[in-house]
């Protein structure tokens, strides 16, 4: 399934966050492997500060095994279906696993690109600027 993650950088994580993304140890230990990074790398940021992404996940519960990786450096805002879990192959056992091969992340991806900011290039320029860690 897809879900659309809306969170905020908790404060004082920046520097470590994007060393994690950089030397490409976010969420090392994780099944999700480079799901992380390629989440980072599609993350739009808003001016309020909000950062949104597409996570795709196959746990029962939203983001059960994700969680713990992304609350080291989030608070997480929301997570929510991203699209209708009737469209959703995986869940409904037509096709398991169909969301590593479907296009929809793809589409809602972008989407979300005509939105805000990149933020890894917002990340970087902040941490390049001297932001407060």
């Amino acid at each position: 399934m897809r879900y659309l993650v809306t969170a905020r950088v908790k404060r004082g994580k920046e520097a470590e966050l994007l060393r994690a993304i950089e030397e490409g140890t976010l969420g090392a230990g994780s099944v999700a492997g480079k799901e992380y990074l390629r989440n980072m790398e599609n993350a739009r940021v808003y001016d309020d500060g909000r950062i949104k992404w597409v996570e795709v996940c196959f746990c029962d519960t939203p983001l059960a095994e994700e969680r713990k990786y992304w609350e080291a450096f989030f608070e997480l805002d929301s997570v929510r279906d991203a699209l209708s879990r009737k469209c959703c192959r995986d869940l409904t056992g037509e096709e398991p696993w169909a969301c590593s091969e479907c296009d929809h992340t793809d589409k809602l991806e972008t989407k979300l690109a005509g939105e805000g900011h990149t933020f890894l290039d917002t990340l970087r320029a902040r941490h390049r600027a001297g932001a407060p860690k």
